[in-house]
């Protein structure tokens, strides 16, 4: 067991590339010891969570269920901005209750072990769900999982917070989600065997997978060694959006992150219209979804390690660098909408352009969160979670249909050009706040 231990230190040292394992900035000295094993067990826990994610996703594997079963258009409209939205917006109302919680980690438990039910339904409605009806019962299901992945990310969040130190947080998000990435690679490689053949099937098997991330998410959560915290400050509903707003009036740094991480919304948004594009110009199939689920989990391989170690350096760079990232991406799948010639019809540029914008995500979602964990302290990291992703999740909703209107009126095309511009307000926005310490 000793030897077992010892291995582990070193391969956390080496992960880190720190020879010293008792670095412990902002967490508790009695949580210094448990920092390696803890590190793992949150990568096992990313792992699972990541790989599920991906495997249904409302960007590509839930449109493709919605074509399979037959359900109405405009439902396919309102994937993206349910499962954004139903995940940030319960949280404010559940930060009070969470501070009351001395350990977090087994409200991180239910929401994950929730998550994995609705995957299972949503695998279940793959298989025996039809037109509008199956297109209600899938929206149902995703309400569901969406809100207990709002639960599941406040409390993720604050354990992390409390069992690993800063300039390693980057790192340990970075690293898990290039073996998530790895992982769905090999998924989504699979996937591409089956070409147009089991349709129902294939999907209801990688909703059943995504199930099973999350239960591996669930058991690492539990197994996290996470030292009791203070119980004093929990408020109920009311209380907390009160305290919410006053830190926004009298913190400007949290402020001005809110505006930035408003308008890298773009990178999220964007995703599902260069997929749609891809579609509609290939006229491809469940072949189609399996290259795009293989560049995006090698994107996600090369891209989180790098952007990790950046993060620890300085999350605020990572989101000024994933905003110019986007705003080129959206300008290369709109020019990809209009250019002549056969290749155009292949899925594979819009896939080159997808993975693309999927590293540039992968940047976007790891600096905004590195910068949220280090800006905040260990006694108001729950509010400034919660409040920072409910206020998200009202901006999803509202922007969300929007940009639905943008395109049935204008089309994909001039869509990602509009999310092209909003990015380089992201890129300035971003570039003006301070450095966290």
């Amino acid at each position: 067991m000793a030897e077992s231990n010892v291995s582990q230190t070193r391969l956390y040292e080496w992960l880190t590339g720190d020879d010293d394992s008792r670095m412990c900035d902002d967490i508790p000295e009695s949580a210094c010891d448990e920092q390696p094993r803890n590190f793992f067990l949150h990568i096992w826990a990313s792992l699972g969570n990541k790989l599920a994610d991906e495997l249904s996703s409302a960007r590509l594997v839930l449109p493709w269920l919605m074509g399979i079963i037959g359900a109405p258009i405009w439902m396919v409209g309102l994937l993206v901005p349910i499962r954004e939205s139903g995940a940030l917006l319960p949280q404010i109302f559940v930060a009070g209750f969470i501070r009351l919680k001395p350990r977090r980690k087994w409200v991180w438990v239910a929401g994950a072990l929730t998550q994995a039910f609705a995957a299972l339904a949503l695998a279940a409605l793959a298989l025996f769900a039809n037109g509008t009806l199956g297109g209600a019962l899938v929206l149902a299901a995703l309400i569901l999982l969406s809100l207990a992945r709002g639960l599941s990310s406040i409390a993720t969040k604050d354990v992390l917070g409390k069992t690993i130190a800063k300039r390693r947080r980057g790192t340990l998000m970075g690293w898990s989600g290039s073996i998530a990435g790895g992982a769905t690679l090999v998924a989504g490689g699979l996937l591409m065997l089956f070409e147009s053949r089991p349709g129902h099937f294939v999907v209801a098997i990688l909703l059943t997978i995504a199930a099973c991330g999350w239960l591996i998410n669930a058991i690492a959560a539990a197994r996290i060694e996470e030292t009791p915290g203070a119980v004093e400050g929990g408020e109920n509903a009311w209380d907390s959006i009160k305290q919410g707003l006053s830190l926004l009036k009298d913190d400007r740094t949290f402020l001005h992150f809110n505006l930035a991480r408003a308008l890298l919304l773009s990178s999220a948004l964007a995703l599902p219209y260069i997929a749609l594009l891809g579609q509609n110009q290939s006229g491809t199939d469940l072949g189609g979804l399996g290259i795009l689920i293989v560049m995006s989990g090698l994107a996600a391989m090369v891209a989180s390690p790098v952007w990790g170690k950046r993060a620890d350096q300085s999350s605020r760079g990572v989101m000024r660098d994933a905003a110019i990232g986007t705003a080129i991406c959206c300008i290369m799948g709109a020019s990809l909408a209009w250019l002549p010639g056969e290749w155009t019809h292949s899925i594979w540029p819009y896939a080159a352009v997808y993975a693309l914008l999927v590293i540039v995500h992968h940047g976007v979602r790891l600096g905004r969160k590195t910068y949220l964990v280090d800006m905040a302290s260990q006694d108001n990291r729950a509010l400034y979670v919660a409040l920072s992703n409910t206020l998200t999740g009202v901006l999803m909703l509202i922007v969300g249909g929007l940009i639905g209107a943008f395109a049935q009126w204008f089309g994909s095309g001039t869509l990602l050009l509009i999310l092209a511009a909003t990015a380089v307000g992201a890129i300035l926005s971003a570039h003006q706040l301070p450095e966290v310490e």
